[in-house]
């Protein structure tokens, strides 16, 4: 995988409903995302869904979103809704 220029990099806020919370969901997407060598985090919020904030390229998005549309094994995903965000200076990949 190619490292991507300043050019390339985007930032989304996912925002995942359905049962993602105490499945390990936050964990899951840790592991891929570092992976991917995404920067951010991912967030249980308090209606229940997941928030997933993330920097990285075109491709490693596409690559995410296939992550978090499948989930971990006892999660299931109702819907992601994806929004375009401002970058910020994330360094790594966190839960919060």
């Amino acid at each position: 995988m190619a490292a991507a220029t300043a050019g390339d990099i985007v930032t989304r806020r996912y925002l995942i409903s359905g049962r993602v919370q105490g499945v390990g969901f936050r964990w899951f997407v840790l592991r891929h995302a570092q992976r991917l060598r995404l920067r951010g985090y991912a967030q249980n919020l308090p209606d229940g869904r997941v928030e997933v904030v993330a920097s990285g390229s075109p491709a490693d998005h596409e690559a995410l979103e296939e992550v978090l549309r499948r989930g971990p094994d006892r999660a299931r995903v109702d819907r992601i809704d994806i929004i375009p965000v401002s970058a910020a200076p994330y360094v790594g990949f966190e839960i919060r």
